[in-house]
């Protein structure tokens, strides 16, 4: 057949097979997969250049498919492609099936998890970057999006980046299809205004019947051929395309066919179809590599005094010299959590990503897809804006590096908006997450040393106040350790940061009273050192600047949980709305400096001992 009967023969067979899938498995998304069928079938057939036996080649162009509830338009084209069988594509939404509800990197053709609406675009700009700017190599990334998620902030802080960034390498085609989860969209079929904000915002704009095979693949060509800018292809297409019953018909989002209507559906389709269609290889090319140098690693002298944020910085550029696969990525705070030692020293990996949290991790997890190593960083509190993509790393098994800096009530006189209270607990509770929490300069730089090698999702609190340097250089601190700065019966005292020092000013009190109280630096609250935390028995006292729920007092009692007998445990957290006041004023209202710490430990003492006397 020619190519034009080959492109709609195939946008037939993706219809088609979305319903099997679907009928089979008796859920699912058909309607979505059968009006974005016809652009996903000129794509794969055409304009998509892909090795699927090496899907990890630097040259492959890459497709996302951001409305990953259209899932079995995903499959239908691992099977169109020849990458699946026809047994495995009917294992749709089955328990053990690599084929999930909505995509997952089980499959190795599938480079991000992807079902939370409005990621894959800004996903999709981290990927353009990383071929434009760091591999340096003319594969395209495409982006199969849905109107729908043109509601999500994220697509437009993606619209913005691509455009800023010139990323002619980068097409969003999105489906129009009207029809959302529980009715019309906001726009409906109004395709020009959805053009015109493209514009907007620096893109080229097509407005385009998705359903015109002739059309989509001119579309594509353009795009193509467009320098400087990125390209939007705006689809107007009919959501159940194919199947009078249902076609743009409300109600059937989310719902798979009846036995009945699905075999009606597959005769008003033309029946079941073998196409393998033979995908376009990308050219041959290598990727950039860059040279290693260029920045000299930090050392701190015992007694110093540095903030961890400074250090992170530091460490960073130093790390940046020994790696040259390590980027950095700001959401414009760098002068403050001092990635700008990395992007004076390494300019052409260092990524300005302004105040666009979501993007900015978005942009991570695109370029780690082809193994660069994203460390990103700004203020914690405001990571927690981009919570929902940091989720859809761990989903996407992604490897990314986070610095929170200035957290907690220690940051002073900026108040509570700006103190992270709850990034300790938020980042525990990802799967394949590490959480880590320095307390001075020669630990931190250790720290972002031992991240560069990490799998999954860690993360690293830095404070904004100097501290002192308490280990010298060269010292190791390994994932899921801890360090006993102080041994003592009567009590322990664990803290991490900030309050390790609280903690060993308190350790130095209790002493004139006669107490003697160890003091842990729980350095990695996530792995906990659970070793050393059972070992324990005397009373204990945990101390953080962080909210009580799920922080650093509830990793000691999980480690604790199953100890038929376990110590005393009292939690010193920041129970109260913090204000704005000096660092110290701030600890003391919270409960957390030395001297509230020191009363604590006092208290589960009498407590011991009264229990002795009786």
């Amino acid at each position: 057949m020619d190519e034009r009967e080959l492109w709609r023969e195939l946008g037939q067979q993706l219809r088609v097979d979305a319903v099997r899938a679907s009928a089979k498995a008796g859920s699912g998304h058909p309607t979505s997969s059968m009006s974005a069928a016809d652009l996903a079938a000129v794509l794969l057939a055409s304009h998509f250049r892909y090795d699927y036996e090496q899907p990890k080649s630097p040259a492959n162009d890459r497709l996302i498919f951001s409305k990953g509830h259209a899932s079995p338009l995903v499959y239908g084209l691992f099977r169109a492609a020849g990458a699946i069988s026809e047994e495995e594509f009917m294992t749709y939404r089955q328990l053990g099936s690599r084929l999930e509800g909505h995509p997952t990197p089980m499959l190795p053709w599938v480079d991000v998890a992807t079902g939370s609406l409005g990621q894959g675009l800004p996903i999709g700009v981290g990927l353009a970057l990383a071929g434009k700017k760091l591999d340096r190599l003319p594969f395209r990334t495409w982006v199969i999006c849905g109107d729908s998620e043109l509601a999500e902030g994220s697509m437009w802080e993606a619209l913005d980046a691509a455009s800023f960034e010139q990323l002619d390498n980068l097409t969003a085609i999105v489906d129009v299809n009207r029809l959302g989860q529980r009715g019309e969209t906001r726009h409906g079929w109004d395709v020009d205004t959805y053009a015109e904000r493209f514009r907007a915002f620096g893109w080229h704009a097509i407005t385009i019947d998705g359903h015109d095979v002739d059309a989509i693949h001119r579309a594509y060509e353009e795009a193509e051929q467009t320098s400087g800018q990125p390209t939007a292809v705006i689809a107007r297409t009919l959501k159940g395309k194919g199947y009078s019953k249902i076609e743009d018909q409300p109600g059937w989002h989310g719902k798979a066919m009846s036995e009945e209507d699905a075999q009606e559906a597959l005769q008003e389709l033309g029946g079941v179809r073998n196409i393998v269609v033979e995908v376009p290889k990308p050219s041959i090319g290598a990727a950039h590599s860059f040279e290693r140098g260029g920045a000299e690693w930090p050392r701190y002298e015992l007694g110093s005094k540095v903030a961890t944020r400074k250090a992170y910085g530091e460490a960073l550029a130093g790390l940046g010299g020994e790696d040259p696969r390590v980027v950095a990525l700001d959401g414009e705070v760098d002068n403050s959590t001092y990635s700008e030692f990395f992007g004076k020293a390494f300019p052409e990996r260092y990524f300005e990503m302004y105040i666009a949290e979501q993007q900015m991790i978005g942009a991570a997890v695109g370029m780690q897809i082809i193994g660069w190593k994203p460390f990103a960083a700004t203020f914690a509190a405001f990571l927690s804006r981009a919570y929902d993509f940091v989720r859809m790393a761990a989903i996407s098994q992604a490897t990314i590096k986070l610095c929170g800096s200035h957290a907690g009530v220690s940051i002073g006189e900026d108040g509570p908006s700006q103190m992270a209270l709850e990034d300790i607990a938020s980042l525990r509770a990802i799967n394949t997450s590490t959480v880590l929490y320095p307390c001075d300069g020669n630990q931190t730089a250790a720290l972002v040393r031992a991240m560069a090698d990490l799998d999954g999702i860690s993360y690293l609190r830095t404070t904004r106040a100097d501290t002192e340097v308490l280990y010298a250089a060269d010292e190791d601190f390994p994932i899921g350790g801890s360090r006993t700065l102080r041994e003592g019966d009567d009590v322990t005292l664990i803290g991490a940061g900030i309050t390790l020092h609280e903690a060993l000013k308190a350790a130095e009190t209790l002493a004139g009273d006669g107490i003697e109280a160890r003091v842990i630096d729980l350095y990695s609250v996530k792995p906990v050192d659970a070793e050393t935390l059972r070992a324990i028995s005397s009373p204990i006292v945990t101390v953080e600047d962080h909210r009580p729920e799920g922080g650093l007092g509830d990793a000691v009692l999980d480690a604790l949980a199953d100890r038929e007998e376990r110590p005393r445990v009292i939690k010193l957290a920041v129970r109260e709305l913090p204000h704005s006041g000096k660092p110290a004023e701030l600890l003391d209202a919270a409960g957390i400096d030395a001297a509230h710490i020191a009363e604590a430990a006092r208290g589960l003492v009498r407590e011991r001992d009264q229990v002795t006397v009786s």
